[in-house]
């Protein structure tokens, strides 16, 4: 079984890993790339933020906030059908790297 604490090492590494990534493509991204990762990197700012305040220790937990967080703002249509699923494949492909 997995301690709370390795959980939170984990979740820390992975906030890292996630924000470092993102980082790169603003700097180095074509336009496109700029743009999902921009809009994913504001959405995942504000949630990894409110994983901590909420003392989360387990990357599911923040990855259930991002999904209500971007479910929401789809709803909304904050962006094109194809951007939101460019969004998504990005925030997948973080999940599982």
């Amino acid at each position: 079984m997995t301690s709370s604490k390795q959980q939170q090492n984990e979740l820390t590494a992975f906030i890292h890993k996630t924000e470092c990534y993102l980082d790169q493509v603003v700097q180095h991204g074509n336009d496109q790339e700029l743009f999902i990762a921009s809009y994913l990197q504001g959405h995942f700012a504000v949630e990894a933020g409110q994983s901590q305040v909420q003392q989360m220790t387990q990357v599911k937990q923040l990855a259930a906030l991002m999904e209500i967080s971007l479910t929401a703002a789809f709803s909304h249509q904050e962006l094109t059908t194809d951007d939101q699923q460019q969004v998504l494949s990005l925030w997948q492909t973080l999940q599982s790297g």
